[in-house]
């Protein structure tokens, strides 16, 4: 068998389709073409056609990654479990990520970064919460750790400020509801964003009004 033809593909760009006798045999990158030193006249042996096969096989897994991550930003670690989930062959999924990983386009620090700016400045959760949302993402502690520290410093996010101002926009919310309502649904959506028991309870005394000063909360 030989290599008759190589065709830019023109659906996935980037792509090239390799043609061996006539027929499509692989779509690669040119990366791969290159590495596998195929041209045009090359003999497709079994050593050849059993890479062409395997090269293709990643470059199809690199692409669905590729465009996962452009839809939303992931941890390699998200990314290695959703495309497993997907039926992705675990092998090949290894090498795709650290193929996206060296070009740049995985990058856990940056991740975790704009997780914890989004986290903590969009949604109001702690400091303790962002650190276990990345770490359910598979970003390492120190990554994280790290991450957390400087996105809180360069916002000048302090959890204290940020509950208060949470609270009080959830509270607008529950204005209709029975003060007692009032205090258990605050309590439940302050404890969902990561906040100490102590620090919601001294946040519902200051800002939800009662007859006395002991507070009894629950979650509803």
């Amino acid at each position: 068998m030989l290599v008759t033809a190589i065709i830019a593909n023109s659906r996935r760009n980037g792509r090239f389709d390799v043609v061996v006798d006539g027929s499509l045999a692989a779509t690669l990158s040119i990366e791969a073409i290159e590495r596998l030193k195929i041209a045009v006249g090359t003999v497709v042996d079994a050593r050849i056609e059993a890479a062409l096969t395997r090269e293709a096989a990643i470059v199809t897994t690199y692409d669905r990654a590729l465009n996962m991550i452009a839809l939303r930003a992931r941890s390699a670690a998200e990314l290695r479990r959703l495309l497993v989930r997907k039926g992705e062959p675990p092998d090949i999924v290894d090498i795709a990520i650290e193929r996206l990983l060296r070009a740049g386009f995985l990058d856990d620090s940056s991740f975790a970064r704009q997780f914890a700016r989004s986290k903590a400045v969009g949604a109001g959760l702690s400091r303790r919460r962002v650190q276990q949302e990345l770490a359910r993402r598979g970003v390492a502690r120190d990554i994280a750790e790290s991450a957390i520290a400087d996105v809180f410093a360069q916002e000048e996010i302090d959890d204290a400020d940020t509950i208060d101002r949470v609270a009080r926009k959830k509270l607008k919310s529950l204005a209709r509801l029975d003060p007692q309502v009032q205090r258990r649904r605050l309590y439940a959506f302050l404890a969902r964003r990561g906040y100490e028991v102590d620090d919601i309870a001294r946040t519902i005394r200051a800002i939800v009004p009662r007859a006395s000063d002991s507070l009894e909360v629950g979650v509803e």
